[in-house]
């Protein structure tokens, strides 16, 4: 599903995206899900999640300040969304950083049918038993192209590696989206946030294909283009993108001519 079909059928339905997220960037993630078009909601406890995911469009789940429980709520949520047919995204942050991490995301990922997992090249590296060097949870260098290809064939899904130019490969398809802006890479969480407005779309379509997934980005990546037109710095940044992702959503005629996906062969 394109960018404005996907904005105005979110704009009609208005459809809850369940998010299991990490607490760094809680607040971003849910303005970011609100200003696309969607409605969200943070449930995380064990004993809601499986019926809060069986009422939601799609299922979020980001591994960014893990524990043994969250990885329990996630398992239910996503058991309860496989059972309805609901999307699931997982952004497998900090995956080839740590041993806990790297075991989280794979357990996830061989338990639930997940629909798309989106991550920086070093995270979807790991993944695909490639070899990547992830600091925290920053990827330092890697082929994000090469990534997205070999994690999508290996794990029979579509695949996005976020970079100066994202990736997203699956059913045989690899599109390259060249939407974005320095100024994203220093707010902390606008990671999490492209991977909620996937999420978005995903409830908007009704999957995760690859086309779905490079329009996601590439809207998040033209908003983040417009916010720094006006900006200062990180500061003022973040409040213009959620405002030029809410613009956009109001009025997705405006996006026409913006979005740079293409064919990556």
């Amino acid at each position: 599903m394109r960018a404005g079909e996907a904005l105005r059928r979110l704009g009609e339905r208005r459809p809850l995206v369940h998010h299991i997220t990490n607490y760094v960037s809680v607040g971003l993630v849910a303005n970011t899900t609100l200003c696309t078009g969607a409605l969200p909601v943070m449930a995380h406890a064990r004993e809601e999640v499986a019926e809060m995911s069986g009422a939601a469009g799609a299922l979020v789940l980001n591994i960014g300040t893990l524990d043994e429980r969250q990885v329990e709520s996630m398992l239910a949520a996503g058991k309860s969304a496989n059972e309805r047919g609901i999307p699931v995204v997982l952004d497998p942050v900090g995956a080839g950083a740590t041993r806990m991490r790297t075991l989280a995301a794979e357990r996830l990922l061989s338990e639930l049918e997940v629909s798309a997992v989106c991550g920086n090249a070093g995270e979807i590296a790991t993944l695909a038993g490639l070899s990547a060097e992830v600091r925290g949870v920053e990827s330092i260098g890697g082929d994000a192209g090469a990534a997205a290809r070999e994690a999508a064939a290996s794990l029979g899904l579509t695949v996005a590696a976020t970079g100066p130019v994202d990736y997203v490969c699956g059913g045989g398809r690899a599109l390259a989206v060249e939407n974005g802006h320095p100024l994203l890479g220093r707010v902390v969480g606008s990671g999490c946030a492209s991977t909620a407005v996937i999420g978005c779309f995903a409830a908007a379509a009704g999957s995760a294909d690859p086309e779905t997934v490079a329009h996601a980005l590439a809207y998040f990546g033209c908003a983040g283009e417009e916010a720094a037109r006006t900006s200062g710095g990180p500061g003022t940044f973040e409040g213009r993108l959620l405002d030029a992702l809410a613009a956009f959503a109001a009025d997705p005629s405006v996006l026409s001519g913006r979005l740079r996906v293409s064919d990556a062969g």
